[in-house]
């Protein structure tokens, strides 16, 4: 069987959230405060890093583009924690005319 895919679209996320996934923001609390996917948790890449186990099963994890998330869901998945990362990012939600909380959509 094959391995999951580690990324997903923000369509995927949209119905991953709609159905109650944890969604972890892993950028700046500056950045974050700037605009996020609405229900988001921030949880800044450097704290996810030190303490990946105490994370959800099935979190899906956004950053500006996909960089961060990427990286945060690698150490989750080696972690035991089933993760994936939103392709495209905060950036990516925003160009698809979704909504954010917090900030001002650019």
């Amino acid at each position: 069987m094959p391995e999951e895919s580690i990324e997903v679209t923000v369509e995927d996320l949209a119905t991953a959230r709609d159905a109650g996934a944890e969604i972890l923001d892993v950028r700046s609390p500056e950045e974050y405060a700037q605009g996020h996917v609405p229900g988001a948790r921030n949880v800044p890449l450097e704290q996810l890093l030190r303490t990946p186990g105490e994370f959800p099963d099935g979190a899906q994890v956004i950053c500006q583009s996909g960089g961060r998330s990427l990286r945060a869901a690698h150490a989750l998945r080696e972690a035991g924690v089933n993760a994936v990362s939103v392709s495209g990012g905060t950036a990516a939600w925003i160009e698809s005319g979704r909504d954010t909380e917090g900030g001002v959509a650019q």
